[in-house]
């Protein structure tokens, strides 16, 4: 049933709950407020995630239904595992968390422009020093090749955004974030909503309702220790 759009208050901890979105555009909850760290960390906690165009004011949304990953179910072609066992690159963890979001807002060969402002950027790289939001790198030689970023919240990762410079690089960069999860104890990766891309790779659409539930639980959960330590892994 369609609610209603709710204007956002000074407090950054207070959200509508995510059942209070709008049936169309799907998930729209929330208008205005801030990025800063508590606000963005309340949302992230409450299913809730900011996506709106540069220049305009903040949007906020719980779509239903949500687009999840588990790790271990990811769908891994025989090209992908071939490319992955070539050897010739190298996977980081948080080595350079600017370039990554860098990469991710520059122009793609289908657009000019992505929706990740530079209000955006300074919001990530803030929780990015803070010990939230982290970055999973495809290195090849010196190059950084492919990357994706995104909050860890307890054992779930909210992902964010990934860019892609050679064929596949954005599949290697899933395949590492997956891979790295299950080492460290991850189960579900948000992905927030679903497309052809992230379906090829065994991406779900669950209702908002069990998204919720078991957000709520992993969150409580934390991670085995060290796994966003800087450093670089190998993952057979």
């Amino acid at each position: 049933m369609s609610m209603y759009l709710t204007q956002l208050d000074a407090n950054p901890t207070r959200f509508p709950e995510p059942e209070l979105a709008l049936d169309e555009p799907n998930g729209l909850l929330a208008i205005g407020g801030d990025l800063s760290p508590a606000r963005l960390l309340s949302a992230y906690h409450s299913g809730i995630f900011p996506w709106y165009e540069p220049h305009r004011p903040i949007l906020w949304w719980s779509p239903d239904p949500r687009g999840v990953l588990e790790p271990a179910r990811l769908h891994v072609g025989r090209s992908l595992r071939k490319l992955w066992r070539r050897g010739e690159f190298h996977i980081w963890i948080n080595r350079d968390f600017n370039r990554v979001i860098e990469g991710c807002a520059a122009p793609r060969r289908t657009a000019d422009s992505t929706w990740i402002s530079q209000e955006m950027m300074a919001a990530y790289q803030m929780l990015h020093r803070l010990g939230h939001a982290h970055s999973v790198e495809i290195w090849q030689q010196e190059r950084m090749v492919a990357g994706l970023y995104g909050l860890s919240l307890g054992q779930v990762f909210c992902g964010e955004s990934m860019f892609s410079l050679i064929d596949n690089g954005a599949k290697l960069a899933m395949l590492a974030l997956c891979r790295h999860l299950t080492t460290f104890g991850g189960e579900l990766i948000d992905t927030q909503m679903q497309n052809p891309f992230l379906a090829s790779m065994g991406v779900e659409e669950w209702p908002r309702s069990q998204f919720l539930e078991r957000l709520r639980s992993l969150t409580q959960r934390p991670l085995s220790p060290g796994c966003w330590q800087t450093r670089e892994v190998w993952y057979d």
